[in-house]
């Protein structure tokens, strides 16, 4: 990919390599994860995310996505575009329905961040967000950086601090296909999913958490063990019938236990196996509901639950819920900080 230039700023592709040949391709235009190639269960190197061809196909101008970006300042839904710090209320920008969805649609996902640093294989990246920013109340000084490591893993270490009392929720929104991007595009409904949860989040019609906790047990959303896609995907359970596939929060038990996996994917016909580790509370997984036919790498087009996405993320809506563990508050005595751990290896 050639360099481009996107409102003054420079935008870079870098390209980061492990020992064993996997392979990730970044940008510092919305810190997204451009391509990452790892194995098959025949050697191949096989690209498992969705993106464009070109650095300037992710510009707004061309297409509004979110393929492999740094979400903030808050990711996920916020009821209303409504939030409160400390007594004071903050109308956002309502950019999906009457919510504020990741961070507005001048999300972080449209920023060029500031290359700290590089090397064979990490990238460090940092964004400035004023006070104010699409509503928010507070300057933010974020980073985050990409580590691809010799155990067929990448890590995303974000961390974020702040002048004043606000809100944060950081995560990576890559399209998952581990069936390889770089071949005929196959629905995710043969992928097997697991989820160390035990209970999620329902929603309403516009997608925001009653405030409780349901129990997974005897629902489409008892993943807690490997389970094909496509059996909850086309089922009628209610929650999923009304989302068009998973687009939901599991409350994940391993609570920020980083050595403990949170969620499983892998794909029969690649052989191809993602686990999940994380310091956050939930994932939310979103099964690429309303792709549309938008064309993507090598011209394909991406077309509805062709992915899957694992978002991991203080609960959605948190900052207007009382929940202990997850409240989505960011302060200058608290700074933030979160990773989460994607690794690969060949199903047994």
């Amino acid at each position: 990919m050639e360099q481009k230039t996107y409102k003054g700023k420079v935008v870079s592709a870098f390209t980061l390599r492990n020992s064993n040949g996997m392979e990730a391709v970044l940008t510092n235009f919305g810190g997204r994860l451009v391509s990452l190639r790892v194995p098959d269960h025949q050697g191949r190197l096989t690209d498992v995310v969705m993106g464009f061809d070109r650095l300037d196909d992710y510009f707004p101008e061309r297409h509004l996505s979110d393929f492999g970006a740094v979400i903030g300042r808050y990711a996920n839904r916020l009821a209303g575009g409504r939030i409160t710090v400390d007594g004071v209320r903050y109308q956002l920008p309502q950019n999906n329905g009457p919510n504020c969805l990741h961070g507005g649609p001048e999300g972080w996902q449209y920023a060029v961040f500031d290359v700290l640093s590089i090397t064979d294989n990490s990238l460090r990246l940092a964004l400035t967000s004023p006070d104010g920013d699409n509503g928010f109340p507070g300057e933010v000084r974020a980073e985050v950086t990409y580590t691809l490591g010799d155990d067929q893993s990448l890590r995303i270490d974000y961390s974020a601090v702040s002048d004043r009392p606000t809100v944060i929720n950081m995560t990576n929104h890559s399209y998952f296909n581990l069936g390889g991007t770089d071949r005929l595009l196959a629905t995710v409904h043969n992928h097997h999913l697991q989820i160390d949860a035990d209970s999620y989040l329902p929603v309403d019609e516009a997608m925001i958490p009653f405030g409780r906790f349901d129990p997974v047990a005897d629902t489409p959303m008892d993943l807690r063990s490997m389970r094909r896609v496509g059996e909850g995907l086309n089922s009628d359970f209610p929650q999923i019938v009304q989302a068009r596939g998973y687009d939901h929060c599991w409350v994940l038990n391993p609570q920020g236990d980083l050595s403990r996996c949170a969620a499983k994917v892998s794909c029969p016909d690649t052989g191809i196996a993602m686990e999940l580790f994380t310091t956050e509370p939930g994932v939310q997984v979103y099964t690429g509901n309303f792709l549309d036919g938008v064309q993507g790498k090598r011209g394909m087009a991406y077309d509805r639950q062709t992915a899957i996405c694992l978002e991991t993320q203080q609960f959605p809506d948190s900052p207007n819920h009382d929940w202990p563990q997850s409240t989505g508050r960011l302060t200058p005595e608290k700074p933030y900080k979160s990773t989460t751990i994607f690794k690969y290896s060949f199903l047994k």
